[in-house]
């Protein structure tokens, strides 16, 4: 059951930090990480073995530039080592089980507290409410049934509580519910935006007219921004979360970058050898939170690639920015050349296409190194295939800078692409093993 003395506690200390100055933001920071670090070794048997392996005591640590003496924490670590990585002070019975989607066959399963599951839905409140959600705003969230309770709000006192919508329903379902519920906020995963956007297009009717759209768990370019912006008459604001972190970065409505919690947690991005890369540069995605006590994330991989960015944001927030969320590592496309060529690449190649606008939905997949297919659903059967496949080939190699002799585009078109089972479209795919 919701604190509500506590929840609204949360939420007020996260909006004022978001204005804090620099200096005060990373010393509240690093106050949070040794408090976090010292408990972590006292009372989790995984973090008391690694720490002594590498001779590091919780000292040793005082800022987050110390975080680089700590290995990087992946996934199939926190699998083998499930229950050493609970802290003794919590019964694991009487904590919340979340899992991953387990899009690569593999869930991951975390452990969290009622404090720990509240303090998330505030970072992912206050994060809806930099863009103008109020708290009577009729707030519809398009997303997996097995998710509806994970992205309930905080529900304080019967304000922010979303609507959940499957998001295994088609788009004329959805489009029937949403229609029906009138959202002032209309949240959902942004390829499921984007067949709701088209939907409401071939209706011609502007029933859905929210205040404005968030997007997310999905990579969304420009050219489905735009589309989706113009159809919904609303502007888009895309949020990056993952279920072990909940919302990690997020657009306000500047959209200058994605504002970070560092509030709530530390943001790295480093490379292969786990050392910080600078502003601009692309790296691994690396967070440590920094409210997670029943079972600590410390240096952990979420999987993805993003860009740092030394900006600041027009809004006043002082939280910093990312630049952009490149894809999962698992997504890189690598070519004959030795290139790596991240999916928002790919996707900014396709959204440039003369025809892109026939595709109803497409994905990218690379199984061998010499090959990257193509699946396209056509907008319309009359779409004669072979013209269409013959200049999309074309027009990726010129994008690409790609040989004919090297690499092979196989164009496959499809009657559906079906959603994984969390609900989301992975749009490209590598089974290649990635250089990161």
């Amino acid at each position: 059951m919701t604190n509500y003395l506590r929840a609204f506690y949360d939420i007020c200390g996260m909006m004022r930090r978001a204005y804090w100055n620099r200096d005060r933001l990373i010393e509240y920071q690093n106050k949070r990480l040794r408090k976090i670090i010292k408990y972590a070794y006292e009372n989790v048997p995984f973090y008391r073995q690694r720490f002594g392996q590498l001779g590091i005591r919780p000292d040793d640590i005082r800022t987050t530039k110390e975080l680089s003496r700590l290995p990087v924490l992946r996934k199939g670590e926190i699998r083998e080592n499930f229950d050493r990585m609970i802290s003794r002070e919590y019964d694991a019975k009487s904590l919340k089980m979340l899992s991953t989607s387990g899009s690569t066959g593999q869930p991951l399963f975390l452990c969290i507290s009622d404090a720990e599951d509240e303090l998330r839905k505030a970072k992912h409140l206050r994060a809806n409410m930099s863009c103008g959600q109020k708290p009577r705003d009729r707030w519809v969230a398009v997303t997996s049934p097995r998710h509806f309770q994970e992205t309930g709000g905080l529900q304080i006192f019967g304000f922010y509580v979303p609507i959940p919508v499957s998001v295994f329903d088609n788009a004329a379902e959805q489009y029937s519910t949403i229609g029906k519920l009138r959202p002032d906020v209309l949240e959902a995963y942004s390829s499921s935006l984007l067949l709701l956007a088209r939907e409401v297009e071939k209706r011609e009717c502007g029933t859905i007219r929210p205040r404005f759209v968030i997007s997310g768990a999905e990579l969304i370019d420009d050219s489905a921004r735009q589309y989706i912006e113009k159809v919904f008459d609303a502007p888009v604001y895309d949020q990056y979360a993952c279920i072990e972190m909940e919302r990690i970065a997020w657009q306000c409505r500047d959209r200058i970058g994605y504002h970070m919690d560092i509030d709530a947690m530390v943001i790295q991005f480093v490379d292969r050898n786990g050392e910080d890369v600078s502003a601009g540069e692309n790296g691994e995605i690396v967070c440590t939170s920094l409210f997670n006590y029943a079972m600590p994330f410390i240096r952990y991989a979420v999987g993805d690639m993003g860009v740092p960015s030394d900006e600041d944001c027009s809004c006043g927030r002082t939280l910093p920015l990312m630049k952009v969320v490149e894809g999962r590592k698992d997504s890189f496309l690598l070519l004959p050349d030795g290139r790596v060529l991240s999916p928002r690449s790919f996707t900014i190649a396709l959204s440039t296409f003369r025809l892109y606008d026939s595709m109803e939905q497409f994905r990218v997949a690379q199984r061998k190194k010499d090959v990257i297919e193509v699946q396209i659903k056509k907008k319309d059967e009359s779409i004669e295939e072979q013209n269409l496949e013959s200049e999309l080939v074309v027009h990726l190699r010129k994008m690409l800078d790609i040989d004919a002799e090297r690499l092979d585009f196989k164009v496959r078109f499809v009657s559906d692409i079906p959603l994984d089972k969390a609900g989301k479209l992975m749009i490209v795919s590598s089974r290649l093993k990635q250089p990161f």
